[in-house]
């Protein structure tokens, strides 16, 4: 396979760093992008090979977004693969979360996914080939509750990349939505808002316990999407759960009833 240009958001850390050490170590050219510059250039001094960068970016704003593209064409001329991970936490009932919240939460989590399909996919279009990887979360399919803005946010990116799919396959871009449940980030450090305080220790204990790590996540969801697929699944006992909700979606709510009740209990809450 030949080097191809990857850009990954959210890559100073956690999933994003594990990612770009998976795509530099298959050959190809990685930009590091995070809101942070030394994050960014920590995980760029990691990877093997050359070429990559290390690149500043708010996916939250389209100045900044417009700019990165200006970067990235200057110094590649073009992009073959885009992931969508930047991201941050929140949490809390829908009805109790602030406005304030609301508004932060969606404007990264989704409308940040949004400004990388609109700067980057033009340029695949123009090539006719490339591929778009979102991150998204088994909390944007489970209907969970406590997960606010969450889990509407990454609802409407599972929503946003089946519709791309639909737009781009017959463009020669393939398009895939990674939805992994808990494993061990730093994604916790940005939760902010006190609506989210009550279930933060439950997630946390959670992600301590989770079988797989970032770098295992990491590897399924490039593997995958390199496979065609579209809906990437880590965790195997989402992959049940899925099939569950589809199929037999009043037994699949009593279940998540009992399992967030199991789990406070767990984590102490």
């Amino acid at each position: 396979m030949a080097s191809r240009r990857v850009l990954i958001t959210g890559a100073g850390s956690g999933l994003g760093r594990e990612m770009a050490k998976v795509y530099a170590a298959k050959g190809d050219r990685v930009a590091c992008v995070d809101l942070y510059a030394d994050r960014a250039e920590e995980t760029m001094r990691m990877l093997p090979g050359g070429g990559h960068l290390a690149l500043v970016a708010d996916v939250g704003s389209d100045a900044a977004m417009a700019a990165l593209k200006g970067q990235v064409v200057g110094a590649w001329d073009g992009l073959d693969v885009l992931v969508n991970n930047a991201g941050i936490a929140s949490g809390g009932e829908c009805a109790h979360v602030s406005m304030a919240e609301w508004q932060r939460t969606l404007n990264i989590n989704l409308m940040g996914v949004v400004r990388g399909v609109r700067e980057f996919v033009p340029l695949m279009e123009r090539q006719g080939r490339g591929h778009v990887l979102s991150t998204a979360s088994f909390a944007g399919l489970a209907g969970a509750p406590g997960l606010g803005a969450y889990g509407v946010a990454k609802a409407a990116v599972i929503s946003l990349s089946e519709g791309l799919r639909a737009e781009l396959q017959p463009k020669g871009i393939g398009v895939s939505v990674l939805c992994p449940s808990f494993f061990k980030t730093r994604l916790l450090e940005t939760a902010t808002d006190t609506a989210a305080l009550p279930l933060k220790h439950v997630a946390a204990k959670l992600m301590e316990q989770s079988p797989i790590d970032a770098a295992d996540v990491a590897r399924f969801a490039i593997e995958e999407s390199e496979r065609g697929r579209f809906l990437l699944l880590p965790h195997k006992d989402t992959r049940t759960r899925v099939l569950m909700k589809r199929l037999f979606p009043e037994y699949y709510f009593r279940q998540v009833l009992k399992y967030v009740d199991k789990a406070r209990r767990r984590g102490g809450g």
